[in-house]
């Protein structure tokens, strides 16, 4: 994927919006709306400002995968706190979930998400009527379906009912934002209807330089995904359970059961999941794409997550784990609930950095009396190794879905909708298996298979921006929902169900008369 072409698309659309006084000086040199989506090149470039809002960056603007999915969401879960380095109260106030409907975070997450979902709008509306060749169209159209879909699956995971907007709309007066919203049923429906339709016309694989774009085996896995959603809480529509099973199974390989020739498969060494050597591999179903230092493009979790004042590297301790009390340690965390023997705790976190500057190992030593020898473990997923004070943005791709994911989505919903079947076994142990970890008990039920699954998934998805999603949808051997109950255990007691969902931005509120806050704020 044309990572430079993101960063042009963006600033054409942002081209076709703004027209200043001064350019009425030299109007010949604006290009209008009705001027452009013309030729093949103006539908490539629209559908590259589809994918922009997935990555792009700076030092002043977050996006959903870099970095805003963190200091707006992961935050507010049970896995992470604001560093240091984290001063934002908007930030803090999640973390404590003493957020509101004016928190800046939850208003920039409702308002980029709706932003790329106006572009995607954009291109099914014009691109059709542009004259060039009929498959590169029909993929376009499909990718732009495809984000949007992402989008919307965001958006209705974090707000519940929403304002569904599948047309392109200028919002030229105030009464077009008058928009109410519609049921999380309904959106659901629409999520589906443009994956299912994407499927259809989206490849199987890309050569350069298009690696990177939407796949079919991505809106399958995507669509799996969103069924294994629906089956869960809140919505809890027990037959998806089955028809995640099914599409998973359209995507894996024969090797595991499934009838998928995507060439898809699990990486043997898990940190090449998260290297910028080995970005866009074979366990890479869809990923927002970084490259460093190149027009805010670059991944600037690097920075965050980097002890500060480490001579020869630029980091600000911005994201830190959640310490809480599990008995006698009062600085229980993350890190400590894997095994030593799991591979995948030493590539998820480092207990120390060295300096390129001097040699030396840099570390935050805990007194702890529960545990001797205690230190801070730091988030490592998106370290890239030719980081430096000059290159502080990495390199390193942010999965958004991946082969272990998929394997784990087939695992839960077999177990769902069929008990512990062999291939819900088979799945959950092809993970188990390449983090190090021996096959998973043989004989358990319904529930403790659940539970096993649960923790594989969060163990091999922590810092993906995936936590949260987990928390809101989880349930008990009763069918309840643990949420609560998971987030009062690391020392949040003031969580309550209302927390399930983020408050609709008041200033969407003031905006649309239509709209209406969702319980509890």
């Amino acid at each position: 994927m044309k990572l430079l072409n993101y960063a042009v698309a963006g600033l054409i659309t942002l081209s076709l919006t703004a027209c200043n006084d001064f350019l009425k000086e030299a109007p010949e040199a604006f290009v209008s709306e009705d001027q452009y989506y013309k030729t093949q090149a103006d539908a490539i470039n629209a559908v590259n400002a589809v994918y922009f809002l997935l990555n792009s960056g700076g030092s002043t603007v977050q996006t959903p995968y870099n970095t805003l999915f963190n200091t707006g969401m992961n935050m507010a879960g049970d896995d992470e706190d604001p560093g240091p380095g984290a001063t934002n109260p908007d930030v803090r106030s999640l973390a404590v979930l003493a957020h509101s409907s004016t928190n800046l975070r939850v208003y920039e997450l409702w308002q980029q998400h709706y932003a790329a979902i106006k572009k995607a709008n954009v291109v099914l509306e014009k691109v059709p009527a542009i004259e060039f060749d009929a498959t590169l169209k029909n993929r376009l159209l499909g990718e732009a379906k495809f984000l949007r879909a992402l989008y919307y699956f965001n958006l209705v995971r974090l707000y519940g009912d929403i304002p569904l907007i599948t047309q392109y709309q200028k919002f030229v007066t105030a009464s077009d934002y008058a928009i109410a919203k519609s049921p999380s049923t309904q959106v659901y429906e629409q999520i589906e209807k443009d994956l299912t339709e994407a499927a259809t016309v989206l490849p199987a694989s890309y050569s350069a330089p298009d690696v990177g774009r939407a796949t079919q085996g991505a809106a399958k896995a995507l669509l799996a995904k969103v069924y294994l959603t629906k089956a869960s809480l809140p919505l809890n529509i027990a037959s998806h359970y089955q028809d995640a099973v099914k599409k998973a199974e359209e995507v894996l390989s024969a090797a595991d059961g499934g009838t998928g020739t995507f060439g898809y498969n699990l990486f043997t060494n898990y940190a090449d999941v998260f290297l910028p050597a080995t970005k866009n591999g074979v366990e890479h179903i869809f990923s927002a794409q970084f490259k460093s230092n190149s027009q805010g493009q670059g991944n600037n979790e690097n920075p965050r997550s980097i002890l500060s004042s480490i001579p020869g590297l630029s980091g600000n301790y911005a994201h830190m784990v959640r310490y809480y009390t599990n008995g006698s340690d009062k600085f229980y965390n993350i890190y400590k609930i894997y095994k030593p023997t799991d591979k995948r705790r030493d590539v998820t976190f480092v207990r120390y950095f060295t300096s390129p500057t001097n040699g030396r190992k840099y570390a935050l030593p805990i007194a702890n009396s529960a545990v001797p020898n205690d230190s801070t473990p730091f988030f490592h997923k998106w370290w890239d190794p030719n980081s430096t004070s000059v290159t502080s943005e990495s390199a390193a791709n942010v999965p958004i879905l991946r082969y272990a994911e998929l394997l784990l989505i087939h695992a839960e919903a077999e177990n769902e909708a069929n008990g512990p079947t062999a291939k819900a076994y088979k799945s959950i142990n092809r993970v188990r298996s390449r983090a190090g970890l021996p096959n998973l008990t043989a004989g358990l039920t319904k529930d403790q298979f659940r539970d096993s699954l649960y923790l594989d998934r969060r163990l091999e998805l922590v810092f993906e921006y995936q936590r949260w999603f987990d928390l809101i949808r989880q349930k008990d051997a009763s069918g309840k929902s643990t949420f609560v109950a998971n987030l009062q255990k690391v020392g949040k007691t003031n969580a309550a169900e209302k927390h399930r969902l983020y408050p609709i931005p008041q200033s969407e509120i003031d905006n649309n008369s239509l709209l209406t806050q969702n319980p509890g704020y």
